[in-house]
């Protein structure tokens, strides 16, 4: 496989996911790759030596579902044989796309249009699978199906979420929150139902896993990674939620004063300076 993005899947089963709501979770991402990309964290360290070290070797395939903007797929560059990002969304794809270009020796790395459910790569041809902050994007029994099949045997389901916010002092975590919850109530008002992203409960992951009786062992990994932050970037990934660029890509405004607000109150923390942040992260995995 080439460079550029070829249809691994003809779309999701409407019978798994609710038709209203399936291009929303799409969509959902549209036209903010650069703000994603740049202040989203990169998948830390710790997620290829846990799972290189349950393979107990280098993995010849890993695919990385939902992969975004590449910051989970670039990782495994000098860690697998070949890797294949799937990312239903253009502009989350074309950005990973333009900074494969942008590299050098990365002709086994490729990006693909496609579900998590309707992969299309051959049964039992992968060694490992990745979700990085995206498996509650997807409908859980049809995508973990879909891995059990093209998992080879022994091979690992991992899925990886970041706790938001990254830990820092819990006025402005408790502001962080509160600003994303008001994000959501102001969607509530000025979208209708049917047209909403559908998202499924990050908690309840690992029971997905277990439940599906599709691995023969399950557990959940707790561990942080140490990032340098600026106040810019700390802003910068509350206004890369997913509720907030919807609205500022309606171009709803309700929610401006709380960002500006928010804004303020992390720069007086940050006083200019670079600050090292703890970022938490839960990692369930699957061995099928």
């Amino acid at each position: 496989m080439d460079n550029h993005s070829k249809p691994l899947g003809s779309g999701a089963d409407p019978r798994h996911i609710p038709e209203g709501n399936r291009q929303s979770n799409v969509e959902r991402f549209s036209g903010y790759e650069n703000t994603y990309d740049q202040y989203r964290p990169e998948a830390p360290e710790q997620v290829i030596n846990i799972l290189t070290g349950y393979l107990q070797q280098k993995p010849s395939l890993v695919v990385d579902l939902g992969c975004g903007t590449g910051l989970s797929s670039f990782v495994w560059k000098d860690e697998a044989e070949r890797i294949i990002g799937i990312e239903p969304n253009d502009d989350m794809r074309g950005k990973a796309e333009e900074k494969l270009q942008e590299q050098d020796n990365t002709e086994h790395i490729s990006f693909a249009a496609g579900y998590s459910n309707q992969i299309g790569l051959e049964a039992s041809s992968v060694d490992i699978i990745t979700c990085s902050q995206s498996f509650h994007w997807m409908e859980p029994a049809s995508t973990l199906k879909e891995a059990a099949r093209i998992l080879r045997p022994e091979g690992i389901f991992a899925v990886y979420d970041c706790d938001w916010p990254p830990n820092l002092h819990w006025p402005i975590e408790q502001s962080y929150h509160e600003l994303i919850e008001f994000s959501e109530i102001i969607i509530d008002r000025h979208i209708e139902e049917g047209r909403k992203a559908h998202k499924w409960n990050k908690n309840e992951h690992l029971k997905h896993i277990r439940e599906s009786g599709l691995f023969r062992f399950a557990k959940e990994i707790v561990f942080h990674h140490m990032e340098p932050c600026t106040a810019e970037r700390y802003v910068g990934l509350a206004i890369s939620q997913g509720g907030v660029q919807t609205l500022l890509r309606l171009g709803i405004q309700e929610l401006n004063p709380a960002i500006d607000a928010f804004r303020k109150q992390v720069e007086e923390y940050f006083h200019g300076e670079t600050r090292e942040v703890m970022f938490s992260y839960r990692m369930r995995l699957g061995i099928k």
